[in-house]
């Protein structure tokens, strides 16, 4: 009779399975046991398999930090910085008003022209005449006329050279009319031109001593006043 394949008896299948019961127990307690500085030997790990922030500065061999000092003394750039953890820059406390800073300077200049109308400085300086004129008509008016008697176009070259011209005839009648003005008995010269009659022939505005508007030719000589701009 042949010889049939012999099975396990059930004492051996009993111990098998308790075999593979605490051989898997152990695999799964040993992964949830927490390994100790203690058991790593010295040296068998490279920094690169350590998890940042794991390791305290007063474990770190003191050779070590000052390695790491000397590698830290080029300059840090951009990239190394965590700008969370940067303060406010002292200047950006003024940047911060710098909109309204320049809101007061403009609201300051606003405020300086609109009191210039009736203010008698202007920015700070003070707006007035020059003595032997006074002001009228928001400019400055020789008090007197010229000591000098001047056809009309010298009498005008004679104003521009001291920065002014001569007054519009009805302005010259109008200052005549203040108190202490006195016209030149003989007329005096106005800038205002009322016709001509050829090249270099034309006659001239002048205005009486009583204030009366009157003209004469442009070549005769009559005295003038000069009407200056207000000096600041």
């Amino acid at each position: 009779m042949r010889q049939g394949k012999r099975l396990p008896s059930p004492g051996f299948a009993i111990a098998a399975l308790a075999l593979f019961v605490a051989l898997g127990g152990t695999v799964h307690a040993a992964q949830k046991v927490r390994i100790s500085g203690r058991v790593i030997k010295v040296k068998s790990l490279p920094g690169n398999r350590l998890k940042p922030g794991t390791v305290p500065i007063d474990r770190l061999n003191p050779a070590a930090l000052s390695a790491l000092r000397a590698q830290g003394s080029g300059p840090i750039t951009g990239a190394e910085i965590d700008e969370l953890s940067l303060g406010q820059v002292p200047q950006a406390a003024h940047a911060e008003t710098a909109d309204t800073a320049q809101s007061a300077v403009d609201a300051q200049t606003a405020l300086n022209a609109v009191n210039a109308v009736n203010a008698t400085t202007v920015n700070g300086h003070e707006a007035g005449c020059l003595p032997g004129t006074q002001p009228f008509a928001g400019a400055c008016w020789q008090s007197s006329a010229s000591e000098t008697a001047l056809n009309a176009p010298a009498a005008a070259a004679s104003c521009a050279t001291q920065g002014g011209t001569l007054p519009e005839a009805l302005q010259l009648a109008a200052f005549a009319q203040q108190p202490g003005v006195i016209l030149d008995k003989g007329d005096e010269w106005s800038g205002d031109i009322t016709n001509m009659s050829g090249l270099d022939v034309y006659a001239v505005v002048t205005v009486t001593a009583g204030g009366n508007v009157n003209f004469t030719a442009s070549t005769n000589a009559r005295k003038f006043r000069c009407v200056i701009p207000l000096l600041t």
